[in-house]
């Protein structure tokens, strides 16, 4: 079998990819620059991400993925090829195997829409799965087993709350609640308060340096460079723990109102199983401060944030293509 297999999280902020035996090797934003007058393709990822925000009228930098799913197909298509000659060299006699982790709560249209992106972008055969799934595998979770397992993926366009048992998904929501909304959140906050305009790279930085999901004891600070919104100047302010939280409460509810649903409709056997070995989080956002004890709070069922949570997702697509003919039966489409 000489044809390569590759796994992809094709996250809305981030894309990891997978080589079996490999491990993780691209990790990488998912952000295109693109040339409006020739419609060229100019960046791809990290030197994409650097332009957001500060390009000319002549180039846009955009995120091709939007909540989770193809917003620009062009883009997506042109980035997926990208990452796969990046992956495997750009000589290749075989045409590789992809399997593509996206939303549980994606339409077919939107769920076709990966799969002729992928074939586009050099892939022989394309399959789709899950994310609460291979978040699970990724989670070192025995999602096999007659046990009910929680996960909860929280990435940058959408949450993904599932209750797995037996290798299936028992009871499950996707909210397109993640990490950009928390963004916007957080820069609407500011403006509101204090009256400055920050950008899309500042307020992630913000979120990411000093946010928690909770009011901390000890409130952290940090300088904040944006423009004045009624001088037009530039001006620096200080912006506490606090504020983030404030900005992204209303956010959050929405993640805490469907994992309440969830369990709500998982069946009591299986909720059983869940109280008892608690809620596993998972995606890149599972790293905001207090965000396992913000659930286990709202709750009552303990909550604990996964090893290396940002890389769960692409380490189970990776397993799930080792073990692609067990899988194939039981929870992809291709």
């Amino acid at each position: 079998m000489f044809a390569k297999k590759v796994g992809i999280d094709l996250g809305t902020t981030t894309v990891l990819v997978y080589l079996p035996k490999r491990g993780i090797i691209l990790n990488e934003p998912s952000v295109v620059a693109v040339s409006l007058a020739d419609k060229r393709i100019l960046a791809v990822g990290k030197e994409a991400k650097e332009m957001l925000g500060r390009t000319p009228d002549t180039i846009v930098a955009r995120r091709p993925l939007k909540d989770g799913v193809i917003a620009d197909y062009r883009t997506t298509e042109a980035m997926l090829r990208y990452f796969l000659n990046r992956a495997l060299g750009g000589m290749r006699i075989f045409r590789p195997e992809v399997m593509v982790a996206v939303p549980g709560g994606i339409t077919s249209t939107e769920r076709r829409a990966v799969i002729d992106a992928t074939i586009s972008a050099g892939a022989r055969a394309a399959y789709i799965i899950k994310e609460p799934v291979v978040a699970a595998i990724g989670a070192d979770i025995p999602i096999g087993s007659a046990s009910g397992h929680m996960i909860i993926d929280i990435g940058g366009g959408t949450s993904e709350i599932a209750v797995i048992s037996l290798g299936g998904i028992v009871s499950s929501a996707s909210v397109r609640i993640g990490g950009n909304k928390l963004d916007l959140a957080i820069q609407e906050h500011i403006r509101r308060k204090y009256g400055l305009a920050v950008g899309e790279r500042t307020s992630e930085d913000i979120k990411i340096r000093i946010g928690s999901a909770l009011y901390l004891e000890e409130k952290l600070e940090m300088q904040v460079k944006g423009r004045d919104m009624i001088s037009g100047l530039p001006r620096i302010i200080t912006v506490t723990s606090d504020d983030v939280t404030d900005a992204v409460q209303h956010e959050l509810r929405g993640i805490v109102d469907a994992i309440k649903d969830v369990l709500h409709n998982t069946p009591p056997e299986l909720s059983a199983d869940v109280m008892e070995k608690g809620m596993v989080l998972s995606g890149g956002m599972s790293q905001l401060r207090n965000m396992d004890r913000l659930f286990a709070d709202a709750t009552g069922v303990p909550a604990f944030v996964a090893d290396d949570p940002q890389l769960c997702v692409a380490k189970g697509t990776g397993i799930a293509l080792e073990n692609l003919e067990s899988y194939k039966r039981s929870i992809l489409s291709s």
